[in-house]
């Protein structure tokens, strides 16, 4: 739905752009209840109901206005806080890309488990940035937003978290469990400020909420803090000591799984069976039945579910229940022993978040990226969770029915969306590059649409394509600019991208603009340039006249006189000028043929003659030249006759005394 746009009582016509649709109302109204049209018929126009995101109206709707909405589908990369996230990835997936592939066993895994850790570490200083906005700003919405953003970024590194250990990781029985109780601690945080409050009170023992701490502490597997605040409970009540002493040595007695692998799991279910015994005898024995939290502690100690269910306020979400009662009940479950049918029998339709966690529990990895793709708002989770498991090797057999595979398909939706943003389309460049199927057909198909404002971006984008050997590219982008920088009179910038593009024509028509321009204002405009043309000048025939044109003028600026004479004839008899600039080049040869001392040779007089001669009849080798009939040409060509004349008398005289001496 657009907002604002009312298909019902007007027709709309839209435009698609690479991420964004231009929408626009027509006059027509709707007759008959028919559906909206657009530029491509009915089926186009319902397309845009599926998409949502920025919509920037103009004008009041009157009776003859019409509003144009623009509809973005990755709304999320103009959102300024989440740049962190997209540039700081970025980085993370480079380095990924690069990483020594030759690491193999331990060393592959913990490189690429340090690489979920960064990519979450990134996530979760983006989610407090967003925290901090939301507190510091006063407006309504932008609170919302802010809010809404933080919430959405929890989950994804509360999924990320649990993919992290269950795919990357790949943790085995026994870590397997310590890995699931960090995740349980990180990600719920509902009773921290209940914590607080206990803790920080005079007589945390006598606090209303005393015992829910305990209990929070016991179901997080936090023995060592539980164990603490009950002392506390023990020095307030000289009854209970007995209770807490046996209570606390069963805690602390509680077999946990090793991480470095000091035991095997036969041992460790040996002793945690032995612990188990000892707890249940303790139960039975009525040893906690006058404290009723002590009875239910233990109950929970001994994996009692309904004892833990009846906690489940404390714990808040099935996942921490699952974990809870599995640290109780099965403390070396093995991965694939992960199950959740036995905890969410009673919910009929879970949340996205539920149906993902749940994916992920039942090892689905491509249930949790598909379910991932629908539920978050960008690309951005799903393209670098499936590359790092791609990485992991764990993707390699699933190939997608149009020819990529997913990793690729992913990373390829999310740089098109980076494309879209007047900064960020960088990024998306490198995302490209490490898609070996398709990556380099979207970057030439993108990176031609990117909006060429200032020389320093089209450069930017010039140098990327000459760095992939863009070539089509490279030609485009220098022609843009050459025709923006010729609109705009910037000749000699016209020029320099023209000569970049190869384009022999434009630097044709560049170069004639250069000489018509020097007729009428009888100066050459961007020297530099002109005197730095180099082997560029062979580009073109009228591009290398301009150059030996401004060469002839730096010669006789520098009086050498004689080596000019002899380029401004061979310009001539070179047929390289154009007809039209004739006149001019016999024009400048007025001054050479008046010096004191004779430049040119009796040869070069007649031939200067000679192409005189065709340019008052009319004739020359390639196209024909009709000289204006009026005085200032008449006199021009009777002026260059006399001097003409003079010069070859001079130059017969001379010479007729240097073969007599």
């Amino acid at each position: 739905v657009v907002p604002g746009a009312d298909p019902s009582a007007r027709q709309l016509c839209f435009a698609w752009g690479p991420a964004e649709v231009l929408v626009c109302e027509t006059l027509f109204g709707q007759r008959g209840g028919s559906p909206s049209r657009g530029e491509g018929g009915p089926g186009r126009a319902l397309l845009l109901g599926a998409l949502t995101g920025c919509v920037a109206g103009t004008g009041e709707g009157g009776p003859s206005s019409s509003r144009l909405f623009v509809v973005r589908k990755d709304q999320d990369i103009y959102i300024q806080t989440l740049r962190k996230l997209f540039n700081e990835s970025h980085g993370i997936f480079i380095g990924l890309q690069r990483s020594e592939e030759e690491l193999a066993g331990k060393s592959r895994k913990a490189q690429l488990v340090q690489v979920s850790k960064n990519y979450r570490s990134v996530i979760r200083a983006c989610m407090e940035d967003m925290h901090q906005a939301a507190i510091s700003t006063r407006d309504p919405a932008l609170h919302s937003q802010y809010s809404t953003q933080v919430s959405i970024l929890s989950a994804m590194e509360l999924i990320w978290n649990l993919c992290e250990i269950l795919f990357v990781e790949a943790a085995a029985a026994g870590p397997l469990l310590l890995r699931l109780l960090d995740w349980v601690r990180l990600h719920v945080c509902d009773v921290d400020n209940m914590v607080r409050e206990v803790l920080s009170s005079e007589n945390p023992s006598k606090h209303k909420l005393f015992w829910n701490v305990v209990d929070v502490f016991v179901l997080q597997g936090r023995m060592d803090e539980a164990r603490h605040l009950l002392s506390k409970e023990a020095s307030a009540n000289p009854t209970s000591v007995n209770m807490y002493k046996i209570l606390d040595d069963l805690m602390k007695k509680m077999p946990v799984p090793s991480l470095g692998n000091t035991q095997t799991l036969t041992e460790m279910e040996l002793k945690w069976q032995h612990w188990h015994e000892e707890c249940q005898r303790y139960l039975q024995d009525g040893t906690f039945a006058s404290n009723s939290h002590m009875e239910s502690i233990c109950k929970i100690l001994l994996g009692d579910e309904d004892a833990i269910l009846e906690k489940k306020e404390l714990m808040t979400t099935w996942y921490h229940f699952l974990v809870t009662r599995l640290l109780y009940s099965h403390p070396t479950v093995k991965p694939m022993e992960l199950r959740m049918d036995l905890f969410l029998g009673g919910e009929s339709s879970p949340e996205p978040l539920d149906t993902i966690l749940m994916a992920a529990f039942e090892f689905e990895m491509h249930q949790v990226i598909k379910e991932c793709s629908i539920a978050l708002s960008n690309w951005w989770f799903v393209a670098h969770l499936t590359d790092l498991l791609d990485h992991c090797k764990l993707l390699q057999s699933h190939n997608l029915y149009f020819g990529s595979n997913m990793r690729e398909f992913l990373l390829l939706e999310y740089a098109s969306g980076l494309f879209s943003h007047h900064s960020l389309w960088q990024l998306g460049v490198d995302y490209f590059d490490h898609c070996p199927e398709y990556g380099r057909v979207y970057l030439e198909l993108h990176i031609e649409r990117i909006p060429l404002n200032t020389e320093q971006k089209a450069l930017k984008v010039l140098r990327i394509c000459e760095q992939r050997q863009m070539h089509e590219q490279v030609r485009s982008i220098c022609k843009i600019m050459a025709m923006k920088a010729l609109r705009n009179n910037r000749l000699g910038s016209a020029l320099s991208w023209s000569i970049r593009a190869k384009d022999a024509a434009f630097a044709t028509l560049i170069s004639d603009r250069f000489l018509k321009d020097y007729c009428e204002r009888g100066c050459f405009s961007d020297l530099d340039l002109i005197d730095n043309l180099g082997p560029s000048m062979l580009l073109s025939d009228r591009l290398t006249f301009l150059g030996k044109y401004r060469e002839f003028h730096r010669l006789y600026g520098e009086k050498r006189f004689s080596e000019a004479g002899k380029l401004l004839l061979m310009l001539m008899t070179a047929h390289i000028a154009p007809c039209s600039f004739w006149m001019t080049l016999l024009t400048d040869a007025l001054p050479l043929l008046e010096q004191k001392e004779v430049i040119f040779s009796a040869e070069q007089t007649y031939e200067l003659m000679r192409c005189l001669e065709d340019l008052t009849a009319g004739k020359s080798d390639k196209q024909k030249f009709q000289v204006a009939p009026d005085d200032v040409e008449t006199m021009k060509v009777e002026m260059l006759r006399l001097a003409l004349a003079r010069n070859l008398a001079r130059v017969i005289v001379k010479e007729g005394t240097l073969e007599g001496s």
